[in-house]
Protein backbone atom coordinates (compact mmCIF):
# COMPACT_ATOMS: atom_id res chain seq x y z
CA UNK A 1 0.00 0.00 0.00
CA UNK A 2 1.08 3.80 -0.94
CA UNK A 3 2.43 6.43 1.71
CA UNK A 4 0.04 8.31 0.88
CA UNK A 5 -3.31 6.25 0.50
CA UNK A 6 -2.33 4.71 3.93
CA UNK A 7 -1.60 8.19 5.63
CA UNK A 8 -5.22 9.02 4.27
CA UNK A 9 -6.80 5.44 6.06
CA UNK A 10 -5.06 6.37 8.79
CA UNK A 11 -6.14 9.93 9.13
CA UNK A 12 -9.84 9.18 8.11
CA UNK A 13 -9.45 6.08 10.94
CA UNK A 14 -8.29 8.77 13.60
CA UNK A 15 -11.14 10.97 12.69
CA UNK A 16 -13.56 8.17 13.38
CA UNK A 17 -11.85 7.29 16.50
CA UNK A 18 -12.19 11.40 17.62
CA UNK A 19 -16.11 11.49 15.94
CA UNK A 20 -17.06 8.19 18.00
CA UNK A 21 -15.75 8.86 21.36
CA UNK A 22 -17.67 13.21 20.83
CA UNK A 23 -21.01 11.02 20.15
CA UNK A 24 -20.63 8.43 22.73
CA UNK A 25 -19.73 10.99 25.29
CA UNK A 26 -22.67 13.72 24.44
CA UNK A 27 -24.48 12.19 21.41
CA UNK A 28 -24.86 14.88 18.40
CA UNK A 29 -23.67 17.81 20.83
CA UNK A 30 -21.02 15.36 22.03
CA UNK A 31 -19.81 14.77 17.91
CA UNK A 32 -20.21 18.26 16.88
CA UNK A 33 -17.97 19.41 19.71
CA UNK A 34 -15.18 16.89 19.51
CA UNK A 35 -15.34 18.16 15.41
CA UNK A 36 -15.20 21.94 16.65
CA UNK A 37 -12.24 21.02 19.06
CA UNK A 38 -10.20 19.37 15.95
CA UNK A 39 -11.32 21.99 13.87
CA UNK A 40 -9.72 24.90 15.91
CA UNK A 41 -6.69 22.91 17.08
CA UNK A 42 -5.76 22.38 13.82
CA UNK A 43 -6.01 25.73 12.41
CA UNK A 44 -3.65 26.43 15.44
CA UNK A 45 -1.43 23.98 14.53
CA UNK A 46 -1.44 24.97 10.75
CA UNK A 47 -0.67 28.39 11.09
CA UNK A 48 1.74 28.55 14.58
CA UNK A 49 3.38 25.43 15.16
CA UNK A 50 6.27 26.00 13.28
CA UNK A 51 7.01 29.36 15.65
CA UNK A 52 6.19 27.46 18.69
CA UNK A 53 8.79 24.82 18.29
CA UNK A 54 11.40 26.60 17.05
CA UNK A 55 10.82 28.98 19.86
CA UNK A 56 10.42 26.06 22.32
CA UNK A 57 14.30 25.21 21.18
CA UNK A 58 16.11 28.25 20.98
CA UNK A 59 16.74 27.99 17.82
CA UNK A 60 18.15 31.16 15.87
CA UNK A 61 18.40 31.57 12.52
CA UNK A 62 21.77 31.32 10.58
CA UNK A 63 23.23 33.48 7.75
CA UNK A 64 23.40 32.13 4.21
CA UNK A 65 27.35 31.91 4.70
CA UNK A 66 27.30 29.02 7.20
CA UNK A 67 27.76 25.45 6.24
CA UNK A 68 24.24 24.74 6.91
CA UNK A 69 22.97 27.47 4.83
CA UNK A 70 25.04 26.33 2.04
CA UNK A 71 24.11 22.51 2.31
CA UNK A 72 20.73 23.19 2.58
CA UNK A 73 20.90 25.73 -0.38
CA UNK A 74 22.07 23.40 -2.94
CA UNK A 75 19.75 20.74 -2.16
CA UNK A 76 16.90 22.77 -2.38
CA UNK A 77 18.02 23.69 -5.88
CA UNK A 78 18.23 20.27 -6.69
CA UNK A 79 14.61 19.66 -5.58
CA UNK A 80 13.21 22.72 -7.25
CA UNK A 81 11.70 23.85 -3.94
CA UNK A 82 11.90 27.58 -2.54
CA UNK A 83 14.66 28.40 -0.19
CA UNK A 84 13.40 27.36 3.46
CA UNK A 85 14.80 29.43 6.68
CA UNK A 86 17.68 27.91 8.25
CA UNK A 87 17.94 27.38 11.74
CA UNK A 88 20.73 26.46 14.51
CA UNK A 89 19.24 24.91 17.96
CA UNK A 90 22.02 24.45 20.70
CA UNK A 91 21.92 21.68 21.61
CA UNK A 92 24.92 18.78 21.71
CA UNK A 93 22.53 15.93 21.20
CA UNK A 94 22.32 14.87 17.31
CA UNK A 95 19.36 15.47 15.29
CA UNK A 96 17.36 17.98 13.20
CA UNK A 97 13.85 18.44 11.98
CA UNK A 98 12.02 20.54 9.16
CA UNK A 99 8.71 22.93 10.04
CA UNK A 100 6.35 24.84 8.12
CA UNK A 101 2.30 24.99 6.83
CA UNK A 102 3.59 24.65 3.21
CA UNK A 103 7.29 25.01 0.91
CA UNK A 104 7.13 28.73 0.67
CA UNK A 105 6.74 28.83 4.30
CA UNK A 106 9.12 26.09 5.36
CA UNK A 107 12.28 26.20 8.01
CA UNK A 108 14.78 23.10 8.39
CA UNK A 109 16.78 23.18 11.92
CA UNK A 110 19.74 21.22 13.18
CA UNK A 111 21.49 21.13 16.69
CA UNK A 112 25.06 21.99 17.07
CA UNK A 113 25.53 18.27 18.33
CA UNK A 114 24.78 17.15 14.36
CA UNK A 115 27.01 19.57 12.87
CA UNK A 116 30.27 18.46 14.80
CA UNK A 117 29.18 14.64 14.09
CA UNK A 118 28.75 14.33 10.54
CA UNK A 119 30.78 15.41 8.04
CA UNK A 120 29.12 16.82 4.70
CA UNK A 121 27.66 13.83 2.71
CA UNK A 122 26.38 12.99 5.42
CA UNK A 123 24.57 16.36 6.38
CA UNK A 124 23.51 16.55 2.49
CA UNK A 125 21.51 12.94 3.41
CA UNK A 126 20.03 14.27 6.51
CA UNK A 127 18.90 17.80 4.91
CA UNK A 128 17.33 16.01 2.18
CA UNK A 129 15.28 14.02 4.29
CA UNK A 130 14.12 17.47 5.98
CA UNK A 131 13.38 18.76 2.47
CA UNK A 132 11.46 15.55 1.72
CA UNK A 133 9.10 16.12 4.52
CA UNK A 134 9.14 19.49 3.20
CA UNK A 135 8.11 18.32 -0.50
CA UNK A 136 5.77 15.90 0.93
CA UNK A 137 3.87 18.69 3.12
CA UNK A 138 4.60 15.88 6.17
CA UNK A 139 4.55 18.42 8.53
CA UNK A 140 0.98 19.60 8.02
CA UNK A 141 -0.11 15.99 7.68
CA UNK A 142 1.72 15.54 11.37
CA UNK A 143 0.36 18.75 12.58
CA UNK A 144 -3.17 17.30 11.66
CA UNK A 145 -2.52 13.79 13.06
CA UNK A 146 -0.96 15.21 16.66
CA UNK A 147 -3.78 17.93 16.88
CA UNK A 148 -6.46 15.53 16.35
CA UNK A 149 -4.96 13.38 18.86
CA UNK A 150 -5.04 15.70 21.29
CA UNK A 151 -8.55 16.32 20.47
CA UNK A 152 -9.10 12.79 21.64
CA UNK A 153 -7.38 12.86 24.85
CA UNK A 154 -8.95 16.35 25.27
CA UNK A 155 -12.61 14.84 25.00
CA UNK A 156 -12.01 11.33 26.97
CA UNK A 157 -10.62 13.47 29.93
CA UNK A 158 -13.56 15.81 29.91
CA UNK A 159 -15.96 12.35 29.42
CA UNK A 160 -13.42 10.72 32.26
CA UNK A 161 -14.34 13.81 34.11
CA UNK A 162 -17.93 14.10 33.73
CA UNK A 163 -18.02 10.10 34.43
CA UNK A 164 -16.80 10.78 37.72
CA UNK A 165 -19.23 13.57 38.81
CA UNK A 166 -22.42 11.76 37.73
CA UNK A 167 -22.21 13.52 34.31
CA UNK A 168 -22.11 12.18 30.47
CA UNK A 169 -25.16 11.84 27.96
CA UNK A 170 -28.67 13.81 28.99
CA UNK A 171 -30.18 11.75 25.79
CA UNK A 172 -29.07 7.50 26.82
CA UNK A 173 -30.54 5.69 24.32
CA UNK A 174 -32.24 2.51 26.04
CA UNK A 175 -30.19 -0.28 26.84
CA UNK A 176 -26.77 1.40 26.84
CA UNK A 177 -23.75 0.10 28.20
CA UNK A 178 -21.82 1.66 30.88
CA UNK A 179 -19.37 -0.51 30.64
CA UNK A 180 -19.00 -0.27 26.75
CA UNK A 181 -19.00 3.83 27.75
CA UNK A 182 -16.19 3.06 29.65
CA UNK A 183 -13.95 1.42 27.71
CA UNK A 184 -14.39 3.82 24.50
CA UNK A 185 -13.37 6.35 27.07
CA UNK A 186 -10.04 4.69 28.15
CA UNK A 187 -9.17 2.70 25.03
CA UNK A 188 -9.78 6.05 22.41
CA UNK A 189 -7.07 7.91 23.67
CA UNK A 190 -4.38 4.85 23.35
CA UNK A 191 -5.89 4.01 19.51
CA UNK A 192 -5.34 7.45 18.69
CA UNK A 193 -1.67 7.54 20.19
CA UNK A 194 -1.05 4.32 17.83
CA UNK A 195 -2.99 5.64 14.66
CA UNK A 196 -0.91 8.89 14.97
CA UNK A 197 2.63 6.60 15.38
CA UNK A 198 1.79 4.55 12.59
CA UNK A 199 1.27 7.97 10.45
CA UNK A 200 4.73 9.25 11.49
CA UNK A 201 6.46 6.07 10.99
CA UNK A 202 4.57 5.89 7.31
CA UNK A 203 5.65 9.27 7.02
CA UNK A 204 9.53 9.05 7.74
CA UNK A 205 9.78 5.62 5.38
CA UNK A 206 8.20 8.16 2.30
CA UNK A 207 11.01 11.15 3.60
CA UNK A 208 13.72 8.61 3.59
CA UNK A 209 13.17 7.72 0.23
CA UNK A 210 12.21 11.48 -1.11
CA UNK A 211 15.49 12.58 0.82
CA UNK A 212 17.98 9.80 -1.40
CA UNK A 213 16.18 10.88 -4.33
CA UNK A 214 17.25 14.72 -3.82
CA UNK A 215 20.67 13.94 -2.63
CA UNK A 216 21.09 11.44 -5.66
CA UNK A 217 22.31 8.42 -3.56
CA UNK A 218 21.33 7.21 -0.42
CA UNK A 219 24.57 6.43 1.57
CA UNK A 220 24.74 9.98 2.83
CA UNK A 221 21.51 9.01 4.87
CA UNK A 222 22.63 5.21 5.42
CA UNK A 223 25.76 6.41 6.86
CA UNK A 224 23.96 9.59 9.01
CA UNK A 225 21.49 7.02 10.50
CA UNK A 226 23.71 4.61 11.93
CA UNK A 227 25.79 8.11 13.85
CA UNK A 228 22.70 9.15 14.71
CA UNK A 229 21.16 5.90 16.07
CA UNK A 230 23.97 5.70 18.33
CA UNK A 231 25.20 9.12 19.06
CA UNK A 232 21.37 10.01 20.62
CA UNK A 233 21.12 7.28 22.95
CA UNK A 234 24.56 8.70 24.33
CA UNK A 235 23.81 12.24 24.38
CA UNK A 236 19.95 12.02 24.70
CA UNK A 237 17.99 15.72 23.69
CA UNK A 238 15.52 17.11 26.45
CA UNK A 239 12.54 17.06 23.85
CA UNK A 240 9.19 17.63 24.37
CA UNK A 241 7.43 14.07 23.59
CA UNK A 242 5.11 16.17 21.78
CA UNK A 243 7.62 17.37 18.78
CA UNK A 244 9.15 14.00 18.97
CA UNK A 245 7.57 12.84 15.31
CA UNK A 246 9.34 16.01 13.84
CA UNK A 247 12.99 14.71 14.08
CA UNK A 248 14.68 12.52 11.99
CA UNK A 249 15.49 10.25 14.98
CA UNK A 250 13.64 9.73 18.16
CA UNK A 251 15.15 12.62 20.58
CA UNK A 252 15.30 9.89 23.81
CA UNK A 253 14.97 6.01 23.81
CA UNK A 254 11.63 4.61 23.94
CA UNK A 255 12.09 0.04 24.36
CA UNK A 256 9.96 -2.38 25.50
CA UNK A 257 5.72 -2.22 25.34
CA UNK A 258 6.14 1.60 24.82
CA UNK A 259 8.01 1.18 21.31
CA UNK A 260 4.61 0.72 19.65
CA UNK A 261 4.41 4.25 20.66
CA UNK A 262 7.32 5.17 18.20
CA UNK A 263 7.24 7.92 16.28
CA UNK A 264 10.14 6.55 14.03
CA UNK A 265 10.38 3.23 12.46
CA UNK A 266 13.62 1.17 13.93
CA UNK A 267 16.22 2.27 12.59
CA UNK A 268 17.78 -0.97 11.23
CA UNK A 269 14.36 -1.28 8.99
CA UNK A 270 15.09 2.22 7.27
CA UNK A 271 18.60 1.52 6.34
CA UNK A 272 17.08 -2.10 5.17
CA UNK A 273 14.30 0.13 2.73
CA UNK A 274 17.09 2.38 2.07
CA UNK A 275 19.44 -0.20 0.37
CA UNK A 276 17.22 -2.06 -1.08
CA UNK A 277 15.87 0.79 -3.38
CA UNK A 278 19.43 0.89 -5.27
Amino acid sequence: MGNAVKTTLLLGLLSGVLLVLGERFGGSGGLMMAFGIAVVMNLGSYWFSDKIVLAMYKATPVGPDHRLSQVVARLAQRAGLPMPKVYLIPDPSPNAFATGRNPSHAAVAATEGILRLLDDRELEGVMAHELAHVKHRDILISSIAATMAAAIMMVARMAQFAAFFGGGRSDDREGSNPIAMLATILLAPIAAMLIQSAISRSREFGADRGGAEIAGTPYGLVDALRKLESASKRIPMDANPATAHMFIVKPFSVSGMLAIFSTHPPTEARIRALVGQI
